[in-house]
């Protein structure tokens, strides 16, 4: 979240001073790159925060519930739905956790693997994903904080980042 107020210098710009005075030079343009992504990243989940906590929901939560509406029958096995949340099977069953108590999922035995666990959303769970998505839309990814043109150069440049880090594999 933003301070109260703006900050009379940029503390990254001076931390990058710093690095370069006490003979990092050499590492000060990345340590400048790592920390304003991780400040970006504060800044854009205290929005998106904001808007899904008086719906009962965390990002996390939200990011399931709108995949499981992404899908054709609105469940995934827990295993492929922590795939491509990208996180642990752990935050996965978490997030069902959650969700189940407040009837938004439930868990459901696959129909031809009996080891394989289904979370399907219900109709709660729909229209929570629907309401929620509709808010964000409006109040956070119309307005990111950067110009058209700038937010296009962002998602390349992170893309290739992502890419480079063996997030997905080219050309998919």
């Amino acid at each position: 979240m933003p301070p109260a107020s703006p900050l009379p210098l940029d503390p990254i710009e001076e931390a990058h001073r710093q690095w370069t005075e006490h003979g990092w030079s050499d590492v000060a343009d990345g340590m400048a790159a790592v920390t304003s992504v991780m400040r970006a990243q504060q800044i854009m989940m205290a929005r998106v925060e904001e808007v899904l906590k008086p719906l009962g929901l965390t990002f996390a939560r939200y990011e399931l519930l709108t995949l499981l509406t992404f899908t054709r029958s609105g469940a995934l096995p827990m295993t492929k739905a922590s795939a491509r949340l990208q996180v642990h099977p752990t935050s996965v069953t978490n997030a069902v956790d959650r969700l189940e108590k407040a009837k938004l999922v439930r868990r459901v035995p696959h129909p031809s693997d009996r080891r394989t666990t289904l979370i399907e959303i219900t109709d709660a769970g729909r229209t929570l994903a629907l309401e929620a998505t509709e808010l964000l839309n409006a109040k956070v990814f119309a307005h990111p904080g950067l110009a058209p043109d700038k937010l296009d150069q962002l998602v390349t440049i992170l893309t290739e980042l992502r890419k480079d880090a063996g997030d997905f594999e080219a050309g998919t």
